[in-house]
């Protein structure tokens, strides 16, 4: 029997949008933010690099089909960046902290890798462990890097690809990590660039700066990478025009900012692209680390066959499999250090776990098409006692979809290995997951619905109903909750108004409660109500 909460109604939960096209711009907009937080940067990067692209296409004179794939190449440039995260925490110990900083370098310079590699590698190791590592980075600089920004730009590439984006897109892709001069990977120099690449290469490098030192700095980078790093008539764009690009780029407004100024026609998807969208954002938190390989996937299969076996509507079905899909990117913001480690995390480290369920949220919440997804993603570590996180909601606020994700996300982590754990057998899962309702912490018909759809013969239990309402007595009851007159229940179950009312009294008594609306809200306290 789901808990009972005796605190303030909870506001009905964002219903599921109809079945519309979205733009494109918002769903890659929403993973932007979640591999900012991937890679050490303020959440607004990604973002502000689009704005600052194509503010720079527009002045150097690039084509409307430039200016276009300029804006998806800026947005998705470091979305491959998190794929090698399990590899990184093998040299850097953090798989995020040590971006950051190799952002800032110049990968050319000898002296600059080798202090980015005295302050990031084997941090917090003996010295000669240390010692040892850097050797074997220097001896196998070259090699390790191109594996790696190939994986990265692949990546990359792969998801354009989910979203149809288009050919110039994948192909510019390729070259996030290539220079002007050659040096970098791969080994494309020049005009060989496509335009989009390039232009992101300055616009990312301003905004990197402008975070990490101010405009100053990220002007005099400019000054000193022009012909290097960078296309020296487009460095010379840049910092002619410096203050104009960076005028009016407001932090508080770069989600509005960067959709404004996506270039027309603006790219919208619809039915099986977002479906193929949600599908790739499960694959990329997939990447984060081999023990969360099929996590979102097989959440999200159980949690929809749970949805169809609870009813649900089809769209609330579709809604559900997509938060499902996403409701782990979060991880993407929470170092492999802590998500691999074998033993027992301490305070600050479960801390940081607890956010994770917040990062997804937000990483939707600035998009009106997409918030409702991210407030679902978000709860899936909810409980209906009020134990969960990240925002201790109790049973009151969580509606049907929301507990299905719960039960689902824990039945399938169970059933999964970790780094301090093997995986359950089934017959274990199942009497954890009965335990975790039982004692009030997920829904019963939830977990039930999960056993169901994962393979397991569950018996249909009764509901308990509180305060000794009869079967007959909920049915009025959620009917009035409604806002149904007494007449129209009448109506509806083909009895008279004088035992409607009847009905109605003997609820109140029950309730302890003088009137409908007291009753609604007792009806919520209670649990009484579900959103299907």
């Amino acid at each position: 029997m789901a808990a009972k909460d005796s605190g303030a109604v909870a506001p009905a939960p964002p219903a599921p949008p109809a079945e519309r096209p979205i733009r494109a711009a918002e769903v890659v907009g929403a993973l932007s933010l979640a591999t900012d937080l991937g890679t050490g940067q303020p959440l607004e990067h990604a973002l502000r690099t689009a704005v600052l692209a194509v503010r720079l296409g527009e002045l150097a004179g690039a084509s409307a089909k430039e200016l276009a794939d300029t804006y998806y190449v800026a947005l998705l440039h470091a979305s491959g960046c998190t794929s090698n995260g399990h590899e990184a925490i093998q040299v850097y110990d953090d798989d995020i902290a040590h971006r950051a900083a190799f952002f800032l370098i110049d990968s050319t310079n000898a002296a600059e890798v080798l202090a980015f590699y005295r302050a990031n590698i084997g941090a917090g190791r003996p010295p000669e462990v240390r010692e040892a590592l850097i050797q074997e980075a220097i001896a196998n600089a070259g090699p390790r890097a191109r594996e790696g920004f190939a994986t990265m730009c692949e990546v990359a590439q792969r998801f354009a690809g989910w979203l149809e984006l288009g050919a110039t897109v994948q192909a510019a892709l390729e070259y996030v990590f290539a220079r002007w001069d050659g040096r970098g990977f791969p080994d494309a120099q020049g005009d060989a660039i496509p335009v989009p690449m390039r232009l992101l290469h300055v616009a990312r490098d301003i905004s990197l700066f402008l975070s990490a030192a101010g405009p100053d700095e990220a002007r005099g980078v400019l000054e000193r990478r022009t012909g290097a790093a960078y296309e020296p008539r487009l460095a010379a764009i840049a910092l002619r025009n410096f203050d104009e690009l960076l005028s009016e780029l407001d932090e508080t407004r770069m989600w509005e900012q960067a959709l404004e100024l996506e270039p027309f026609p603006q790219i919208w998807i619809g039915d099986e692209r977002v479906d193929a969208a949600f599908t790739a954002i499960a694959a990329l938190t997939g990447l984060k680390s081999p023990w969360l390989r099929e996590h979102s996937t097989g959440v999200a299969d159980l949690a929809e066959a749970a949805a169809w076996r609870l009813g649900l509507s089809p769209t609330s079905v579709a809604f559900l499999r997509r938060a499902a899909l996403a409701h782990d990117l979060g991880r993407v913001g929470v170092s492999n250090a802590i998500w691999e480690k074998p033993g027992r995390l301490g305070f600050g480290e479960w801390e940081r776990v607890r956010l994770h369920p917040h990062f997804t949220e937000r990483a939707f919440a600035q998009s009106r098409e997409l918030a409702s997804i991210g407030v679902l993603a978000g709860s899936h570590h909810e409980r209906l006692d009020g134990s969960g996180y990240h925002r201790g909601t109790r049973a009151p606020g969580l509606d049907q979809a929301a507990r299905i994700l719960a039960a689902a996300d824990c039945y399938g982590a169970m059933r999964e290995a970790r780094p301090y754990r093997p995986a359950l057998d089934a017959g274990t899962a199942e009497a954890d997951l009965l335990r975790e309702a039982a004692e009030g912490r997920l829904d019963p018909e939830a977990a039930d619905a999960v056993l169901a759809a994962a393979g397991h013969r569950v018996q249909e239990r009764p509901r308990d109903l509180p305060s000794g309402l009869t079967r007959r007595e909920l049915e009025i009851l959620l009917v009035l909750v409604r806002g149904k007159s007494n007449q129209e229940i009448a109506d509806d179950f083909h009895i008279s108004a004088k035992t409607v009312g009847h009905h109605v009294q003997h609820v109140y008594e029950k309730a302890g409660v003088r009137s409908r609306a007291a009753a609604t809200v007792w009806a919520f306290e209670h649990d009484l109500v579900r959103a299907g």
